[in-house]
């Protein structure tokens, strides 16, 4: 007979994440997956002030770095790791990073971890991935006309607001805030500004999923350093404390349809670890490939209970200016998806929100960010989610 064991997981204290990097989006690009990786590397390197051989782990996530690996990184970039770590769970690879990288250097398995994350865009690369995204991509969705996210999303999304009072009007206003964020943010692929009207007249794509409700694949990197403050100090690096971090895998199988993730089943040791509640944050970053994804996130993670998503929306404006600013960047729908890196930007962001990086779209006297990632789609539910909390080092 099994039994169950409870124990309090040790705390991130003296952990960091810092210089937070970003290679320029672009739709296409000729260039491959280690081109993009290579320069958000090379990035954190001249940002930090650091060679090849001050980074001793490396951290690496890519949907068409095949067929290499990161240890096939470590080769091409000059790198001779003590610690290495290759994180294929899309959305969620950003958080999950962080985690696996924070326990590293808090165990003294690598000083400074180097954590990055890309993608390159072919002309038809897209497709070709979504043929061989997963075994059941393979088999059971790809064959029968199946042949992407958005059929899973429009399922998900028409499920979600059968169930709960979430109307397409609630989506296009989160669209339309991370809009207005993104106008401000200096990579954003989308930069006219986006009314509801625009949203609620869009070509529909699969019902009731319509074009501004889809991500726009891109090619593109994103990439932090994790170190200890003692580091970080000595390196005079700003830099964001990890207070918490959740990952969860194929959480609530039983669902017949998503409509929560795996933030529900971990969100009370999510903020009892950080030591803050959800009225504490002044940020939150979603993972946004589509906003039925939001609205779960804002239930799941405590910020509102679950089925009140669409009064929560109502309630706040969501731009960097206003009531609860969410997806500071513009997130990914106005941003663009660079494939894996999608599951880097809101950490990034919120990393650069809290350490002065932000510019003309900084949340004012922001000292507290959440961050949520969500990934790898099958037929009907995404399998991965995470969180972390992360804090200004005055905070």
């Amino acid at each position: 007979m099994s039994q169950k064991h409870t124990r309090r997981r040790t705390s991130y204290d003296g952990i960091v994440v810092t210089v937070p990097v970003s290679v320029a989006y672009e739709r296409y690009s000729p260039e491959p997956a280690h081109w993009w990786l290579g320069r958000a590397l090379s990035k954190l390197g001249e940002s930090a002030d650091i060679g090849a051989g001050d980074i001793d782990g490396l951290c690496a996530s890519s949907f068409t770095l095949f067929p290499d690996t990161a240890v096939g990184l470590s080769q091409h970039f000059g790198l001779t790791p003590r610690w290495l770590d290759h994180i294929p769970t899309g959305g969620a690879s950003g958080v999950i990073a962080l985690r696996r990288a924070a326990r590293a250097v808090q165990s003294g398995d690598a000083n400074v971890v180097a954590c990055i994350a890309g993608d390159t865009n072919h002309v038809d690369s897209f497709r070709s991935m979504l043929t061989s995204f997963s075994r059941f991509s393979q088999d059971a969705s790809y064959p029968y006309g199946s042949g992407g996210p958005n059929g899973s999303f429009a399922l998900m999304t028409r499920d979600y607001m059968n169930t709960y009072d979430v109307t397409r009007e609630d989506f296009g206003k989160l669209c339309v805030a991370q809009r207005k964020n993104a106008l401000n943010f200096p990579t954003a692929l989308m930069k006219s500004p986006l009314s509801l009207e625009q949203y609620l007249d869009a070509r529909r794509i699969s019902d009731p999923i319509t074009l501004y409700d889809c991500v726009m694949p891109c090619a593109g990197a994103e990439g932090y350093l994790v170190m200890s403050e003692d580091r970080a100090r000595e390196l005079r690096l700003p830099f964001a404390r990890v207070l918490s971090t959740i990952e969860r895998h194929n959480a609530f199988p039983d669902d017949a349809v998503q409509i929560r993730g795996g933030w529900a089943l971990d969100k009370d040791e999510f903020w009892d670890m950080a030591g803050v509640a959800p009225c504490d944050i002044d940020l939150l970053q979603t993972y946004d490939d589509y906003p039925v994804v939001i609205a779960m996130q804002f239930e799941d993670l405590g910020f509102c209970e679950k089925g009140t998503a669409g009064e929560f929306i109502r309630a706040n404006t969501f731009t960097t200016d206003g009531s609860f600013p969410h997806n500071t960047s513009g997130g990914q729908l106005s941003v663009g998806q660079a494939g894996a890196a999608g599951g880097y930007l809101g950490i990034v962001e919120a990393i650069r929100q809290l350490t002065g990086g932000a510019a003309d779209n900084a949340v004012a006297g922001a000292k507290l960010a959440a961050v949520a990632g969500f990934g790898m789609i099958n037929f009907d539910r995404g399998l991965c989610s995470a969180a972390a909390i992360l804090a200004g080092e005055d905070a």
